[in-house]
């Protein structure tokens, strides 16, 4: 009970130096403020593109792995003179591991056909992504309609002229109508429009979003352009259950062999996993996070040094009172606890203000722009203990000083 009213004492002691002192405290608990605003604000800017960048690594196909000539990566060190002679994925190459591969639960060809215009009557759309792809194209991505259907066996496999197109380019095309049934032109012939993919969005990663792409049956588009000339991709999705280094493992083999490689020649294909890409980004974002924290403590610290100084001034201010409580029996502990969890309370309320800047600006980013600022728990507390911790450091000297204050002499001092 007695640390209860030492509790609630001290906190009407620090709100009373707020309500006295505003200008002052305001300037104080400013650095506080603004330090764990910066911290939390570039986590969550950190988290939000996190977020964003797995999201659009999903729509990819989490558990896929890309058969291409290039490996994905890039950078002053990237080897390009030791990949450049290798030879596209073929459709032989496609075709052998159908038959071969036993770990694969799908295995698809997509060709990429980018900057093309599709037209109907006198509505265009440029620069529309055509992608054509083998039919097993939907066991790698999830892929959702808002109007129509995918592509049947048949039409996958006799190379139909149909097309399904994503929300933008159906809008573009057909503003008042529906666009299934409808006929569009695309490479030069006539199309007829059979689905329509539901909206997604932009995500971070270019290509990614279906809302601008046109998607066809891949034997449609070998009849119309040479799909070896367009950096054709063989995607293979690993069976549930089976982890992608298995399944990569096993292409490895499967691809060297096809190609007939022997021991000693280097793959003359590349293997790429969609986590390649976030791990690149990885030590990006560590270091945004480090440089962030750093800056952040910085500014605490700065806020920590103007918690003293009102501390070492409410001390001032207050020795009549403490040596009274002292002649009345109060014990140093007492007049120590009292400062110390003033100067925390200080602290925790500067770090709240933080929190509630941050909050509100995630706030208005999604009414304004749409955008969802990921704010996690565990960084909430991070910053309510950093709080705490400046806090008890800003006040420990203080708190020392007002313990140990003859009681004779701090009633006097008035």
């Amino acid at each position: 009970m007695i640390f209860i009213k030492l509790f609630f004492e001290s906190f009407r002691f620090a709100f009373s130096a707020l309500r006295e002192n505003k200008t002052r405290t305001f300037l104080s608990l400013l650095g506080v403020t603004i330090g764990i605003m910066t911290i939390i604000g570039i986590f969550s800017a950190v988290n939000t593109l996190r977020a964003n960048l797995e999201s659009s690594v999903e729509k990819l196909g989490s558990r896929s792995i890309y058969i291409q000539k290039w490996p994905w990566g890039g950078g002053g060190d990237y080897p390009w003179w030791k990949y450049v002679n290798r030879p596209e994925p073929t459709v032989r190459d496609f075709d052998q591991l159908r038959q071969r591969a036993t770990l694969a639960d799908g295995i698809a060809l997509e060709v990429g056909i980018s900057e093309k215009t599709l037209k109907y009557l006198n509505n265009n759309v440029e620069k529309v992504y055509i992608s054509a792809v083998s039919n097993d194209y939907y066991k790698i991505r999830n892929l959702e309609f808002q109007a129509g259907r995918y592509f049947t066996d048949s039409e996958s496999e006799r190379g139909t002229a149909v097309v399904i197109i994503g929300s933008t380019i159906a809008k573009g095309l057909f503003p008042h109508a529906d666009p299934i049934g409808k006929t569009i032109q695309a490479l030069g012939r006539r199309l007829t429009v059979i689905g329509v993919f539901k909206e997604e969005g932009e995500g971070m990663l270019i290509d990614v979003s279906l809302d601008n792409i046109a998607v066809v049956p891949l034997n449609f588009a070998r009849n119309v352009i040479n799909v070896r000339n367009f950096g054709p991709s063989i995607i293979v999705n690993a069976k549930n259950g089976i982890s992608l280094d298995e399944a990569e493992s096993e292409l490895r083999g499967l691809m060297r062999s096809i190609h007939r490689l022997s021991p000693k020649q280097e793959d003359d294909f590349a293997l790429n996993q969609t986590t390649i890409i976030t791990a690149q980004l990885d030590t990006m974002f560590q270091i945004v996070n480090t440089a962030g924290f750093c800056i952040g403590i910085l500014s605490v610290l700065v806020g920590g040094f103007g918690i003293a100084n009102i501390m070492f001034v409410s001390v001032k201010e207050r020795t009549h009172i403490i040596g009274i409580q002292k002649s009345l029996g109060a014990k140093n502990y007492f007049i120590l606890w009292q400062f110390l969890i003033e100067s925390v309370a200080l602290c925790i309320f500067g770090g709240l203000m933080g929190l509630f800047v941050v909050y509100t600006l995630a706030f208005l980013l999604k009414i304004i722009a749409g955008i969802g600022v990921v704010v996690h728990l565990d960084e909430v507390l991070l910053a309510i203990f950093i709080s705490t911790t400046i806090g008890l450091i800003s006040g420990i000297i203080p708190a020392i000083i007002a313990s140990k204050l003859d009681p004779v002499e701090a009633i006097r001092s008035k």
